[in-house]
């Protein structure tokens, strides 16, 4: 099949998915997305009768006036379906709708820093703050795994293939929380290079915010460079090996070209597609496992975010954080699907 029909066929796919995802995120919320709808209905309908000083002033009694905020609460729940049970096809629809828009409702408990507690306010102040820390991380370290991988798999045997070796070993057999934790004591007491706290003291509002945050943001990004390479350079290293005994190489290698040009330009384009596919997991994987890295480090994230919102049992922070972290999941697979048919076209002719 062609490549445009390749696309539709995964993006049909994917969007199956993520309906499949939503409906079964309702079904389980289930009667406490009607606690989560009909608080949002009630701040909704409460914050426009209150900004609204001429109808306040009509009312003689502050009982008059909750009386008719809540008749116009009544009023809109019945017109968005809200006084039927939640698993009725009209409700099932209204749920997916809202949560597919991000419309999740107002926190319980959390706000965001300008004081805003709709989680989809909330939730989209966190999210580029995160996307920054595990976005840049993982560039980085593929950076460096795809040059150390392809130098130890040139060297087979050679002290820098058994140091790639040795080091991916070792750095997959610490978990995040204590190195980070071996960082912060280092690099923030030991010798304050780095602050304590990834959180910028400054407000979001100071013009230099955003150097700030920068700044602060150094320490858990080495932290995770430093875990993550090694084991991405043994992996780059593996796909390459085996690739580099292929039939064509050694082809190649007797016509006497370059070997570096045919480890560049032959071995590891031949080796893109399943790297490709392990940077699109190990990114979405880091994105899903913020949380630990985030609360370690007190990096103003989704990550942290989440496990604030499980702390406080706020259903709703908690219902749009797995929601956004499944469409991140889904649109970092489509993205591996769509490289991985650009790299090897017999996958798009399954």
């Amino acid at each position: 099949m062609g490549f445009a029909r390749y696309l539709a066929k995964r993006a049909i796919t994917m969007f199956g998915v993520l309906m499949a995802t939503l409906l079964i995120t309702v079904a389980l919320v289930g009667s406490n997305m009607d606690t989560i709808l009909k608080q949002s209905v009630a701040v909704e309908v409460r914050t426009a009768i209150t900004n609204d000083k001429h109808i306040i002033i009509d009312f003689p009694s502050p009982e008059a006036l909750e009386k008719y905020i809540q008749d116009q609460i009544k009023q809109r729940e019945i017109v968005l379906g809200l006084d039927k049970p939640w698993y009725t096809p009209q409700r099932l629809g209204l749920a997916m709708y809202r949560i597919l828009t991000l419309d999740f409702g107002h926190a319980k408990f959390l706000t965001s820093d300008t004081g805003s507690s709709d989680v989809k306010d909330i939730i989209l102040e966190k999210m580029p703050r995160t996307i920054l820390l595990f976005t840049t991380a993982t560039v980085i370290i593929s950076i460096i795994g795809i040059l150390v991988g392809a130098i130890a798999s040139s060297k087979v045997n050679s002290k820098i293939d058994k140091i790639t070796s040795a080091f991916a070993v070792i750095s997959s057999s610490f978990p995040v929380w204590w190195v980070g934790l071996l960082m912060i004591f280092l690099f923030a007491f030991v010798y304050p290079i780095f602050p304590a706290r990834a959180t910028p003291t400054v407000p979001v509002t100071d013009p230099g915010y955003y150097l700030s945050l920068l700044y602060h943001m150094s320490l858990p990004l080495i932290t995770l460079v430093l875990i993550g390479f090694g084991s991405w350079s043994y992996l780059v290293r593996n796909f390459l090996v085996g690739v580099l005994q292929e039939d064509f190489i050694m082809a190649k290698k007797a016509a006497g070209i370059d070997k570096k040009k045919i480890l560049y330009s032959h071995a590891l384009k031949n080796a893109a597609p399943p790297i490709i596919t392990i940077l699109a997991l190990g990114l979405s994987g880091s994105l899903g496992g913020s949380i630990i890295t985030e609360a370690v480090f007190d990096w103003p994230g989704m990550g942290r975010l989440y496990y604030e919102a499980i702390g406080v049992l706020d259903l709703p922070v908690i219902i749009g954080e797995t929601y956004v972290l499944t469409a991140f999941f889904l649109v970092s697979i489509f993205l591996a699907d769509i490289l991985y048919g650009y790299f090897d076209p017999r996958v798009r002719r399954q």
